[in-house]
């Protein structure tokens, strides 16, 4: 496992920031993107945006950040995702840990 140090050098990182559509809140999306983060090590957040969707930021690896979209098209199977809108950034690396957030940001 890399440290965030290591990390923070490598050229393959990314920041990947999506919104995911369809019913996705009242069924623990959010937890779910917690927990499927924390397994690939990435950094960044979550939060429900609107009445039906979910916002994240997350940064780390390109290929860690990959599947992490491909679970996200999927959710956890109480979900139902309609839509990921998709925008990659360069990473910042402002992030030390993977949480659900309330704030604005």
């Amino acid at each position: 496992m890399q440290s965030n140090e290591s990390r923070r050098c490598s050229v393959s990182d990314a920041r990947l920031h999506a919104v995911v559509h369809g019913v996705v809140q009242g069924v623990n999306f959010r937890y779910f993107t917690v927990r499927l983060a924390q397994r690939l090590n990435l950094t960044g957040w979550v939060r429900n945006l609107g009445y039906d969707k979910v916002e994240t930021v997350a940064e780390g690896p390109r290929d860690a950040l990959n599947a992490f979209l491909e679970e996200l098209r999927i959710g956890p199977s109480s979900a139902r995702v309609t839509r990921v809108d998709v925008e990659w950034q360069k990473p910042t690396h402002e992030f030390s840990d993977f949480r659900v957030t309330y704030e604005e940001w």
